[in-house]
């Protein structure tokens, strides 16, 4: 699974950071930004669920 993040539609909210912070990080300006493109398998999971539960629906996986 790759996943990323659209800059224009965050807000910051850190959802997917705090429900996965292998994977999701804060920039210097408070938004998110995915770690690494490709999801380690043991993260999908938690990966799905911060896609699911994003505010601004800022996620995208392909």
């Amino acid at each position: 699974m790759k996943v990323t993040v659209d800059d224009q539609r965050c807000r910051g909210h850190g959802v997917c950071t705090t429900l996965c912070p292998e994977v999701f990080s804060l920039t210097d300006d408070g938004y998110a930004e995915a770690i690494s493109s490709e999801v380690p398998t043991e993260f999908e999971a938690a990966t799905q669920e911060a896609i699911e539960c994003c505010p601004e629906q800022a996620i995208s996986k392909t």
